[in-house]
């Protein structure tokens, strides 16, 4: 039988947002790679310390048993194959089973992710994190210099998400945007009953629900998923955004309504493994309390040069 990875959580991450690699991207990111691949050979035998993803994949893959692998992790990367040796290395020094990895050498990786099937692609590289969402996969800018995830709940994967123009999609946040808050609100009052349309991360909220599902054993020492969304809207905007998620047959675990109070520091209570917003500003203020990702997609994205 071929190997396939039908029923499992793929999460496709590139090497610098599963490691920090930011000293060494200094180097990269020149127009001659050489002294970068020379740098990663030198250092091949020392593990990378670990970047702001590092927390969510380390969580994710801990729903893998020796008898059912549920979720595959993949690095996509625009390194050389040679650095790559450094991130397998390092992979395994931390005692992260990832087997399977892409390297471009700076070409674009994201058309790798279709045969992947990817339910999700982290990277610290804008472009790249376009072309994704452009492809209909949930995608994230990693913000290397967000706040890393703490281990006050080693047996939980948590995860936060905004609402407009990542659960669900922009249309609401266009009304915003053309007619102000007050139109806002009368909009969402009067469609209160009507679902919202999908966003770009539906698709991974539905597989991490599904892998919840899978996984039922309340145990204290099994891993479980807890998720947030965590929105600007308010009362009585709240309950299309609820009535949608109920429509998907999804729970999340908690909800937050904030009627454009700052993110963060209700993110820094919540303590999540990541933390996916489409507003730079929300993921800005997020970073300092949460790892953080910006997702570039919507109306409040057109327009933005990567």
């Amino acid at each position: 039988m071929p190997a396939s990875l039908a029923g499992q959580l793929v999460v496709a991450i590139s090497s610098r947002a599963l490691f920090d690699f930011e000293e060494e991207n200094h180097l990269f990111e020149g127009t001659d790679d050489r002294a970068y691949m020379k740098l990663q050979l030198e250092r091949v035998d020392e593990p990378a310390r670990p970047g702001v993803a590092f927390s969510l994949v380390r969580k994710l893959l801990a729903f893998n048993t020796p008898d059912q692998a549920r979720v595959e992790v993949v690095i996509l990367s625009r390194n050389d194959p040679v650095s790559g040796m450094r991130v397998f290395r390092s992979a395994r020094h931390y005692g992260l089973p990832i087997e399977r990895g892409v390297f471009t050498r700076g070409q674009q990786p994201w058309r790798y992710l279709r045969p992947l099937q990817a339910h999700l692609f982290l990277s610290a590289n804008e472009q790249d994190v376009r072309s994704a969402l452009g492809a209909g996969v949930p995608a994230a800018r990693v913000l290397p210099h967000a706040r890393h995830a703490g281990d006050a709940h080693p047996h939980e994967v948590r995860i936060a998400f905004d609402g407009d123009a990542v659960l669900f999609s922009d249309e609401a946040e266009q009304v915003f945007q053309s007619g102000g808050l007050h139109a806002f609100q009368a909009h969402e009052a009067e469609r209160a009953n009507k679902p919202l349309p999908d966003g770009p991360f539906r698709p991974l909220l539905q597989a991490l629900h599904d892998l919840q599902q899978r996984n039922p054993d309340p145990s204290s020492e099994a891993m479980r998923i807890r998720t947030a969304l965590v929105t600007a809207r308010s009362a009585p905007a709240h309950e299309r955004a609820i009535r949608t998620l109920m429509g998907w047959r999804i729970d999340v675990d908690e909800a937050m309504f904030l009627g454009g109070l700052p993110k963060g520091e209700f993110l820094r209570e919540f303590e999540p493994d990541f933390f996916f917003d489409d507003q730079t500003g929300h993921v800005e203020n997020a970073a300092p309390h949460v790892p953080s990702g910006h997702v570039a997609a919507g109306i409040s994205n057109v327009g933005v040069k990567p």
